[in-house]
């Protein structure tokens, strides 16, 4: 871990007014630096080191859906968390990724810097690049804490964001497909 990240929460508790001898405050800046690199993960990993080689060969060609696959990001714009859940779907073309490594590419790009909308994105083409996919929709629905805690301060307001590849934006009844069965509990 940076000995200059832990530094620069010292000068962060310094500047808002807190007492950095304080005994509960002693080890903050410590843990704070732990934590953030922990929250930011993502930047540290790559897709192929993700997947790790678990495509498989199939002839399943009907639609595959993960869906409400937690969700824990920070936005770029405050450095404040949103959590939610993610539904990936796609449709395979000869091939299938493991099913836990879907989980692990919604870690990867939750796990930096982000807006939702871009998250959404960056899901969608990565299971496309690695699947081959004949269509992949991908819909995250999050709650902010930045529109939570500050700013309007609405509590039970949820974003949500889509993105459909192939198949599942150039055809109706895919997308029903997806949209409905997502909807299934």
């Amino acid at each position: 871990m940076s000995d200059k990240l832990e530094n620069l929460y010292r000068e962060i508790l310094v500047e808002i007014g807190e007492d950095i001898s304080r005994n509960g405050i002693l080890d903050t800046p410590k843990r704070a630096a732990k934590a953030m690199k922990f929250l930011t993960h993502g930047y540290e990993q790559d897709l192929n080191e993700v997947v790790n080689g678990a495509i498989f060969d199939s002839d399943n060609d009907a639609m595959v859906i993960v869906k409400d696959i937690e969700l824990y990001s920070m936005c770029e714009h405050h450095i404040l968390p949103f959590i939610g859940k993610v539904h990936v779907g796609y449709l395979p073309t000869g091939k299938v990724i493991g099913l836990s490594k879907i989980a692990r590419i919604v870690d990867m790009f939750a796990r930096r810097l982000q807006i939702q909308e871009n998250l959404t994105k960056q899901i969608a083409h990565a299971v496309q690049d690695v699947t081959g996919a004949a269509g992949v929709g991908v819909i995250v629905e999050a709650k902010h804490m930045c529109m939570m805690m500050r700013g309007v301060e609405k509590q039970n307001s949820v974003m949500t964001s889509s993105t459909m590849l192939g198949q599942f934006r150039s055809s109706q009844n895919t997308r029903n497909e997806f949209l409905t069965l997502i909807e299934k509990r």
